[in-house]
């Protein structure tokens, strides 16, 4: 069994967007509005049990805002708030970047000198995922990526695994033939769900989520000098992950 490419989630796998990005992205929306929703750290933890941003705001209001009357349009209000987030976390990943997680610049580099294939398979917008690229990890890293899945291109978003048949269809490979990483219990679900064997990297709003029948969950990535730490999974006695590390993962 051959490993032929790597599919990456991107938020909290490939940088912490969430916290310093979304969040605050989100937060801005409202106030722009007019509206006194407001979501802390801790808040938006339990919020980012529900995946897709739109979902998110109406999971929000049904939980945790029984005081706020829904006017008749309601959906397109959302809608609205969603694209005027995505403005705003576009202009803030512009102005600052969102640092990648440790590893991961060093590890697509080195998977595209050895020839993997690279996918994203996300549920956040595609405008999302191509300025983190460009901003973050580099100009033209896009192009690094034979498909991009993100968004609502698939009509179920993770848990459900729809974006990853989706994005296997689009290289015309199985699921046999590549490595998933996810940060998430939903993504996790949603690899899994298309029979791909998947590594974790843990972040502040998933030490807690269930990795049951991940291959492997790590701290991060690791690099040389900079060891990762092992949390469950397979040891295979590396303390970073590179193109070897996962070619044995893949056919152990």
């Amino acid at each position: 069994m051959t490993l032929h490419a790597l599919l990456f989630d991107v938020d909290g796998t490939l940088a912490d967007t969430e916290r310093d990005g979304h969040r605050p992205a989100f937060n801005q929306a409202f106030k722009d509005a007019g509206l006194d929703w407001n979501w802390d750290v801790a808040l938006y933890g339990k919020l980012l049990a529900v995946t897709g941003g739109k979902e998110r705001m109406k999971h929000y209001i049904d939980h945790f805002r029984p005081d706020y009357r829904k006017p008749d349009n309601f959906d397109e209000l959302v809608a609205e708030l969603h694209q005027a987030k995505t403005r705003h976390y576009a202009a803030l990943a512009a102005r600052s970047g969102i640092p990648m997680r440790p590893g991961v610049k060093r590890l697509l580099t080195e998977a595209r000198a050895a020839g993997l294939r690279l996918a994203i398979a996300t549920t956040t917008t595609p405008e999302n995922v191509t300025v983190l690229l460009e901003h973050s990890l580099g100009s033209g890293t896009q192009d690094w990526f034979e498909v991009i899945a993100a968004g609502d291109i698939v009509p179920a978003k993770k848990p459900a695994s729809d974006i990853y048949h989706y994005a296997l269809e689009k290289m015309s490979l199985t699921a046999a033939d590549c490595l998933a990483f996810e940060d998430s219990e939903n993504g996790l679900r949603a690899s899994l769900g298309a029979g791909l064997k998947t590594l974790v990297t843990v972040n502040d709003y998933t030490l807690d989520h269930d990795f049951t029948g991940a291959a492997v969950v790590l701290s991060d990535l690791g690099d040389p000098g900079a060891p990762n730490r092992r949390i469950a999974g397979a040891d295979l006695g590396q303390p970073f992950v590179d193109v070897s590390y996962l070619r044995t993962l893949h056919r152990g």
